[in-house]
C-alpha cells in the first residue's frame, strides 16, 4: 500500500500574506525546533518563511504595521490593542518552540513531531482569534480612507512570493 503525502494549501492571496505575517510575526510560522535539527535536514516551507523574517522583532513589525497603516493619535488606544495582541501571540509562540526545543530532534517520534505541529498550529489559530478581535475593532472605528490604506497594505504583493 503506498501512502500519498499532499500539501495543503491555505486559501489566502499571497498579496495578504504580508500583512497577516506582519500582525502575527515570523514567530507564529513553524521552523526547524533546533539548530542541529535546522543543520541536519531541509527546512519545511514554513520554516525557510520564518527563517527569511527572523531578524525582524515583534516591535519592529508593530512599528511597520503602525507607519503603514497610518495610525492618528486618535486611534492610539485601539492600536495599542493590536500591538499587544501581536506581543502576546509571539510570546505564546515563543514559549511553544521553547518547549519544542527541550528535546533534541533524534528524541522526537513521528507522532511527537505531529503532536508539537499540532500545538503550534492551534497556538495560531488562538492567535489569528486574538489579533482579529482587537484588529476587528480598530478597523471599524477607522474613516473609509484609511480603511482603503488598510486594504491596500493588506493587498500589497508580498515580495518574493509564489503563488
Amino acid at each position: 500500500m503506498t501512502i500519498h503525502v499532499r500539501s495543503i494549501a491555505l486559501p489566502m492571496r499571497s498579496g495578504r500574506c504580508l500583512a497577516v505575517a506582519a500582525l502575527l510575526g515570523a514567530t507564529m510560522l513553524v521552523g526547524p525546533m533546533t539548530s542541529a535539527h535546522a543543520q541536519s535536514a531541509p527546512p519545511t516551507r514554513a520554516g525557510a518563511a520564518a527563517m527569511a523574517t527572523k531578524g525582524e522583532t515583534v516591535e519592529q513589525r508593530i512599528a511597520t504595521l503602525r507607519t503603514s497603516l497610518k495610525i492618528t493619535p486618535e486611534e492610539d488606544a485601539n492600536w495599542k490593542a493590536v500591538a499587544q495582541a501581536m506581543r502576546e501571540n509571539a510570546s505564546n509562540m515563543d514559549k511553544l518552540i521553547a518547549e519544542g526545543r527541550t528535546s533534541a530532534p533524534g528524541d522526537m517520534s513521528a507522532v511527537d513531531d505531529l503532536k508539537m505541529y499540532q500545538k503550534l498550529t492551534q497556538a495560531h489559530v488562538d492567535g489569528l482569534k486574538n489579533l482579529i478581535s482587537s484588529f476587528s475593532t480598530l478597523y471599524s472605528a477607522m474613516p473609509d480612507a484609511q480603511k482603503k490604506v488598510a486594504d491596500t497594505v493588506f493587498a500589497a504583493p508580498r515580495q518574493g512570493a509564489t503563488g
